[in-house]
């Protein structure tokens, strides 16, 4: 069982009864416990191009389950081990198949419906932090959208990389609250003034920037920049063409970088350094460093439901769905 769509015609998500996916060499299937929902199942629902392989489509990105097959030259897991995982779409399902080496064994102790918020959610995290902020010690950050699904742990890990304060941006006054309660030392509503507010905070300018907004807010992000830092652009909800990017003059002015980060990209292309990530990741839930707070689905026909609720922009934090048959 899965859920799918929409299909081409336009007709809504639906959940629907498909033959269980069989693992390919270099793969394991998995009977998936519990999902991660996502804002790029929106993006591929709604049809942006690149986000869904063709239709029906069955979203879902990564999972957390026991290992149920094992792919021919899979050596390093075993039937019946708890793992994480990312997919490569599929993941909202009962069973799902995944790269063995993007596959990762959770810790015990760890449930579950937590693993399956650190495949995307805390990997991302550590990779745009460590592999392309390289944040130092003392350095301050800020991300926009500090209340969704990744913005509720960069708080947490940056502090355990021993970050200066932590400064989140929220599209709406009532997620201020909720974006606090993750981590984040100062939180704004982007109705605003943002410069003034931040320059009180950080009157030196912000080291590194997470922006999963798109180019929206970049001429915001050039404003609040320190000298020396560290803009990463990760994302378009808005779909579409982007805005174009700032003139050289002003990145070279302003001693900036503007780097882009896509995790589906670093799965297909740099494997083994998304499985460090989401094992960093999984040490860290391990170990009490970050403490994910998710919200559970109860059913594969409420995920539509949650779908909408991201597209609108009310949703708050992580959201997995239960799938234990």
């Amino acid at each position: 069982m899965s859920i799918s769509g929409p299909a081409s015609d336009g007709s809504t998500s639906k959940v629907a009864e498909l033959d269980d996916p069989k693992p390919e060499a270099g793969q394991v299937a998995i009977d998936v416990a519990y999902a991660g929902i996502n804002f790029i199942d929106v993006m591929a629902r709604r049809g942006d191009p690149g986000y869904a392989s063709g239709w029906p489509y069955v979203p879902g990105l990564e999972v957390a389950g026991t290992v149920r097959a094992l792919g021919e030259g899979v050596r390093d897991l075993h039937l019946g081990q708890r793992v994480a995982a990312f997919t490569s779409g599929g993941g909202l399902a009962q069973v799902a198949v995944a790269a063995a080496d993007v596959t990762v064994g959770v810790p015990g102790g760890v449930p579950l419906e937590i693993a399956a918020a650190a495949p995307l959610a805390l990997s991302t995290a550590v990779l745009l932090l460590t592999e392309k902020a390289r944040i130092r010690p003392g350095e301050t950050v800020l991300m926009h959208s500090a209340s969704g699904g990744i913005g509720s742990v960069v708080a947490q890990v940056a502090a355990a990389l021993g970050s200066g304060v932590r400064i989140g941006t929220v599209g709406r006054p009532e997620k201020v609250a909720v974006a606090r309660a993750t981590g984040w030392d100062e939180v704004f509503s982007r109705d605003t003034d943002l410069p003034d507010a931040v320059s009180k905070i950080a009157p030196d300018g912000v080291d590194v920037i997470l922006d999963p907004t798109g180019t929206a807010l970049l001429d915001l992000d050039l404003m609040i920049a320190a000298p020396g830092a560290r803009i990463i652009l990760f994302g378009n909800p808005r779909g579409g063409t982007p805005e174009p990017l700032p003139p050289l003059g002003r990145l070279i002015g302003g001693n900036v970088g503007l780097l882009g980060f896509s995790m589906s990209r670093l799965n297909a292309t740099v494997p083994a350094l998304v499985a460090r990530a989401l094992s960093t990741g999984l040490d860290m839930i391990a170990d009490g460093t970050v403490r994910p707070e998710v919200t559970v689905v109860e059913s594969l026909e409420s995920v539509a439901a949650v779908h909408d609720l991201l597209a609108a922009g009310v949703g708050n934090g992580k959201y997995v769905v239960k799938l234990t048959r």
